[in-house]
C-alpha cells in the first residue's frame, strides 16, 4: 500500500463565521483563506508549487478539505441572523 503520511501536507478547515477557512501546511497555521486563490498563495509560499497555476486543489494527497470542499466559501455573516 501507500507509504505516505496519514494526512496530506495541507489541511483546509471548516469555514468560520466570517467565511474564512484556516489553512495549515505540515501542521503549521499559515493563514485564513477567503477563497481558493488564498489557498493557492499559501501553497506557493510554502514551496509546494512554483506558481499558483501549478496547484491542483483537488488532489487529495496534497490537500484535505474539512467541512466542505474547495468550493465551500460561505459569505461572511451567512449564519443565523445573517443576510
Amino acid at each position: 500500500m501507500s507509504s505516505s503520511s496519514p494526512h496530506p501536507a495541507v489541511i483546509v478547515y471548516p469555514p468560520t463565521p466570517s467565511g474564512g477557512r484556516r489553512v495549515t501546511v505540515h501542521g503549521r497555521i499559515v493563514g485564513l483563506a477567503h477563497g481558493r486563490g488564498d489557498v493557492q498563495k499559501f501553497l506557493r509560499r510554502a514551496g509546494l508549487a512554483p506558481t499558483t497555476e501549478d496547484v491542483d486543489l483537488g488532489t487529495p494527497d496534497l490537500v484535505e478539505w474539512r467541512g466542505g470542499d474547495k468550493d465551500a466559501w460561505p459569505p461572511p455573516d451567512a449564519g443565523p441572523g445573517g443576510t
